[in-house]
């Protein structure tokens, strides 16, 4: 992987070998800016010449693969930094619905408030916050990359998922067009498809009231498609609580007729499960949004599709990846390079504003610390600690999570090492609400995983 380079004056160079960087550091030409990605800054050089480089996009649902590479005159790119961004979308959904449970809880039983929801108007293009979650993080990464790399164009792959298709792909012609519902409510049309019984029991119950059930708990992030419905008898629909198909399957015995139809039915339901939307819905709903912010920041941005991308890669011969994909959206003649360590970046927030945990009940349970930093150091550091003597003897590298007794965790690719003195650790780059892992290259991971 190359290492990035900045001037004097803290502008941008063509990065440079990683042998080229430790003899510049060697000879107290250079100092080390960042460790993640590894970027120096020259001490005796203002400007210099730059080549084209390119920032090529491939955004995903949980994951969105970036790519720097230089072009050449003749259309071959060599790659200079790969990087994938993990998404924390699923947690900021968890951290709402648990402030709409605090809510809700303290309307209710602490003091009384009427709820407000006709007062709150969503402006043109509003996404949800999971959803600009993504574009965010991913307009920050590129807004950083032109601080540390002249770039001077950008590429992303434009791709639209057809949500229809992936759930009938036997679907055309009128059916096509009109949709599953045409002609149906919702409630009607399952009522007309399990034939007016209970999907689990066949009416075996004797319970007449029958509801819509979700076959994945909404509240495990099961979706209100139809794919995830069923019609379900009351009395089943309570007995199966908060599990999915399956889990109840496992849970139900064989000791009546009734257990064993809910059983084989909750089975056949389970496997007859279509795939969750969620990801491509959210790759939809926020193409043209990061396309738009993309345009905005004044550079070229030119747009590929994902069947040219996985042309490209096959064509070339390059394995599957968030990263390796980024690399052959666009038109791509040759890729060169491509088989470097890839950076693996998570997003982990800059913390919480709660200053408790709650036990089972929803009432707090003990207090978190109040103060940030701790002997000089904070949540999300990236520190490097030699322990002499001890069980933990050795050096451990990662991302720190402090405590107020200055005993602190670190968690290094091989997992979480705990108890480590404050005195042993010395600080490598500060919190940035971003952790960061150096993966393997592809190829040495594709043959380890053969």
């Amino acid at each position: 992987m190359a290492v990035l380079v900045l001037d004097k004056r803290k502008r941008p160079l063509m990065p440079c070998s990683e042998k080229r960087a430790r003899l510049l550091l060697d000879r107290g030409r250079a100092v080390v800016v960042r460790v993640h990605p590894f970027t120096i800054r020259l001490k005796d050089r203002v400007g210099g010449d730059t080549q084209p480089t390119r920032i090529k996009i491939d955004p995903g649902s949980r994951i969105t693969g970036m790519a720097l590479v230089r072009e050449g005159a003749d259309g071959t790119e060599h790659v200079l930094w790969l990087g994938e961004i993990a998404h924390r979308g699923h947690a900021i959904r968890d951290r709402l619905a648990q402030r709409r449970a605090f809510r809700r809880r303290r309307r209710s039983q602490l003091r009384h408030r009427a709820p407000r929801f006709d007062n709150r108007t969503r402006p043109a293009g509003w996404l949800a916050p999971s959803l600009q979650h993504r574009l965010g993080t991913t307009i920050a990464w590129v807004k950083r990359l032109r601080r540390w790399a002249p770039v001077t164009a950008v590429s992303q792959e434009l791709v639209r998922f057809d949500t229809q298709k992936m759930e009938n792909p036997g679907v055309s012609g009128v059916e096509y067009q009109q949709g599953t519902l045409q002609g149906f409510e919702v409630r009607e049309y399952l009522l007309h498809r399990h034939q007016h019984q209970c999907a689990y029991c066949a009416g075996r119950s004797g319970d007449p009231v029958l509801e819509v059930e979700h076959v994945h708990p909404r509240r495990r992030g099961g979706s209100d498609r139809v794919g995830n419905l069923v019609i379900a008898c009351r009395c089943c629909n309570q007995a199966k609580g908060n599990r999915t198909a399956g889990e109840w399957a496992e849970a139900l015995g064989q000791r009546s007729m009734l257990d064993r139809t809910r059983k084989a039915n909750a089975e056949r339901i389970e496997a007859g499960k279509r795939p969750s939307l969620r990801d491509a819905s959210a790759v939809n709903s926020t193409r043209w949004a990061l396309f738009h912010a993309l345009k905005a920041t004044g550079l070229p941005v030119a747009a590929g599709t994902g069947g040219r991308t996985k042309w490209n890669r096959q064509r070339l011969g390059i394995p599957k990846g968030h990263a390796l994909d980024a690399a052959c959206v666009g038109t791509v003649e040759s890729v060169v390079g491509w088989n470097c360590p890839v950076l693996a970046i998570k997003a982990s927030g800059r913390g919480s504003y709660q200053r408790t945990r709650l036990d089972r009940y929803g009432f707090p349970r003990g207090h978190l610390m109040r103060a940030k930093q701790v002997r000089g150091f904070q949540t999300g550091d990236h520190v490097r600690a030699v322990v002499p003597t001890g069980r933990k003897v050795g050096t451990h590298t990662g991302r720190l999570a402090v405590r107020v007794s200055g005993s602190f965790n670190i968690q290094t690719p091989k997992g979480v090492v705990q108890g480590i003195s404050h005195r042993h650790c010395v600080l490598t780059q500060r919190a940035d609400g971003y952790g960061y892992t150096a993966k393997p290259k592809p190829m040495e991971e594709r043959e380890r995983a053969a």
